[in-house]
């Protein structure tokens, strides 16, 4: 069994061959562009064979390339079918391992690896990396192909219209960094979106390490409505916080009236364990 993966008529007659047919629900499109498959494998910076946890592998593409560079795959596919035809391309291969199934419920049991990639469905992307943030799962890198709105959410700083309690996440997390665009053309079914590529690798300070948990419930308080003030947002969250709030703000020097999207993650994270400390 083999796939032309630059050719979507190719692909199209294997999928009919093989009983399958594309799922909007899984966000399925196949980076059939030979030159964005190597601009792919080079950002992922590894010239030493590595091991690779490969998020929605699809009918195997890079999955191919990888295991030709000698690198390691733990493939995470939640289609099924594609699940059969990944074992059949690659179930003889001993650096190859498949799980199947959804990988939010999969991938804290398994061994963590040295880069995790994917082109990301583009209706849980976002989700996949607040999962893998907020549950000790950043290896020394990650590189995602994503919509270009979540990229730039992903990457944004305080002030700009894409910052978000996504984006404190990231950065508090990791460096982030939008590294290039990849056009609908260098996919098969073609998205009516614009792919980025973005990368992601561990802070050597991460910020709220000890209370990751407790950082991010308090940060998406203080952006859940962008048109209202950060003390109005949190007192939506709790209460007590709100009756100790202008007094730490000023303790910090921070304006009583300021927006959430005002402050940087360190900035944030000052409040949060302000509030947080005992006695307070």
């Amino acid at each position: 069994m083999t796939v032309a993966y630059d050719s979507p008529a190719s692909i199209k007659t294997f999928l009919e061959a093989e009983g399958l047919a594309m799922s909007k629900r899984f966000g399925q499109n196949f980076l059939v562009d030979p030159n964005a498959r190597e601009k792919l494998y080079a950002a992922l910076g590894t010239k030493d064979p590595v091991h690779v946890w490969e998020i929605g592998p699809g009918i195997g593409a890079m999955t191919a390339l990888l295991l030709e560079r000698g690198h390691r795959v733990t493939a995470f596919e939640i289609d099924h079918g594609f699940a059969r035809i990944l074992r059949g391309l690659f179930g003889d291969n001993p650096r190859f391992s498949l799980v199947e199934g959804d990988f939010l419920k999969t991938w804290k049991a398994e061994a963590r690896p040295d880069i995790v990639f994917g082109n990301l469905p583009y209706n849980v992307a976002l989700a996949i990396i607040a999962s893998l943030l907020e549950n000790g799962g950043v290896p020394e890198r990650m590189v995602f192909t994503v919509q270009k709105e979540a990229a730039r959410r992903i990457a944004s700083g305080p002030g700009t219209k894409d910052y978000s309690a996504f984006s404190v996440l990231c950065s508090s997390v990791c460096r982030t960094k939008i590294l290039y665009d990849v056009g609908a053309a260098a996919f098969w079914p073609r998205p009516r979106i614009t792919s980025s590529v973005v990368s992601l690798s561990p802070r050597p300070d991460p910020i709220a390490g000890g209370d990751r948990a407790g950082f991010s419930r308090f940060v998406r308080s203080a952006f859940s409505s962008r048109r209202k003030t950060l003390r109005n947002n949190v007192n939506a969250m709790d209460k007590s916080f709100a009756t100790r709030l202008d007094e730490t703000l000023g303790r910090l020097g921070i304006q009583a009236d300021i927006r959430a999207e005002a402050l940087t993650p360190e900035q944030l994270a000052s409040v949060y364990f302000s509030l947080s400390a005992p006695g307070n």
